[in-house]
Parts: structure tokens; C-alpha cells; sequence
């Protein structure tokens, strides 16, 4: 009889062996892993405690992106430029092993105060737009593991990286906020 229970007991792994094989892995169907990636989505792209970039960046006057406010560092195009930097950073590092991020902290800041053109600003605005929906479908994907650790980093994951984009998005916008109202827009 004992013999009888172990045989059983083989065939039901390899069985539950055969189904897990066939499946995808337990993160792309955990109903945690889709509740983390549809919150991990909210704070990317909603507003809920935080401000959204279209919000933020709404009917700024081109005119105005120069604009320098007493004790205050930056204008609007630098906190736009290093935006869009500091996010196409995250996103190709936490996509293209071969990423080489910009020198610290100089390659993360435009040169000049004010856009050299309309065309500029307007560029920035849909880079960083495009950028941040795909680091979304990124975050989306179920095929993406979030906490497994990019082979090319040290220690970061998905998850890691997201959280990361979504808390300096929220800073800058922040400050994007109270520069609006300094300049009075």
C-alpha cells in the first residue's frame, strides 16, 4: 500500500509539473499582481493625490516658459527638459540594457532658461508624454515581471523604477505648480 501512495504522489507533481509548465507564471495571473499594476498605472497617469502632467502643463503661454521667479531656481522649460530626461532615462533603463544615462547632473538639465523655439517646447511636451505611456505599457504588461531585478542594474526592478518615475514626476509638477502661480498663470 505504501508503494501505491508514493506512485500517486509522483504522478500528481509531474501533473501539477505538466499544468504550471503549460500556464504563464504565477505574477501575469495573481490577482495582486493586476491590482499593483492598475495602482502602479493610477500614480502614473491619474491624479488622485497628484497633480498630472497635462493638468500641470495646461495653457502654459510659451512666452512664459523663461520666465524667472525670484528665489525660485528654475523656470518652466528646465523643469520640462528635466522631466523629460530624467523620465527617458528610467524608461530606457529599465527596458535597454545597452542605456547609457546622461552625465550626472548636467546631462539631466537643458543648457539655456527658455525653449530656443515654440517647436522645442512643443516637443518636449509630446516626448514626455510618449515616454511616460510607454513606461504604462510597460507597467501593463503582464508578460513583465515587476519584481524580478534587470540583469543590468543592481538591484533595480520594474516596480522599483516605476515608483521612482512616478515620485519625481510628482515633485517637479509640484514645483511646476507653484511656479505657475508665482508667475501668475
Amino acid at each position: 500500500m505504501p508503494k501505491k501512495k508514493t506512485v500517486r504522489k509522483n504522478a500528481l507533481k509531474r501533473n501539477m509539473a505538466k499544468r504550471s509548465a503549460k500556464k504563464p507564471s504565477s505574477h501575469t495571473s495573481s490577482p495582486h499582481d493586476r491590482a499593483l499594476r492598475q495602482h502602479l498605472l493610477y500614480l502614473l497617469n491619474e491624479s488622485g493625490a497628484h497633480l498630472t502632467f497635462d493638468a500641470g502643463m495646461r495653457d502654459w503661454p510659451v512666452q512664459l516658459a523663461g520666465a524667472k521667479v525670484a528665489n525660485f531656481p528654475h523656470t518652466a522649460w528646465m523643469l520640462l527638459e528635466h522631466l523629460r530626461i530624467a523620465q527617458w532615462d528610467v524608461l530606457e533603463f529599465s527596458r535597454n540594457s545597452k542605456h547609457v544615462s546622461p552625465a550626472w547632473p548636467e546631462g539631466y538639465w537643458p543648457a539655456s532658461e527658455a525653449p530656443p523655439s515654440e517647436q522645442a517646447w512643443k516637443a518636449s511636451i509630446a516626448a514626455f508624454k510618449k515616454d511616460l505611456l510607454a513606461m504604462g505599457k510597460m507597467v501593463a504588461d503582464p508578460k513583465v515581471d515587476l519584481f524580478v531585478k534587470l540583469p543590468w542594474g543592481d538591484g533595480q526592478t520594474v516596480l522599483r523604477e516605476a515608483l521612482l518615475l512616478a515620485d519625481h514626476n510628482a515633485h517637479h509638477l509640484g514645483q511646476l505648480v507653484m511656479l505657475r502661480k508665482s508667475i501668475g498663470i
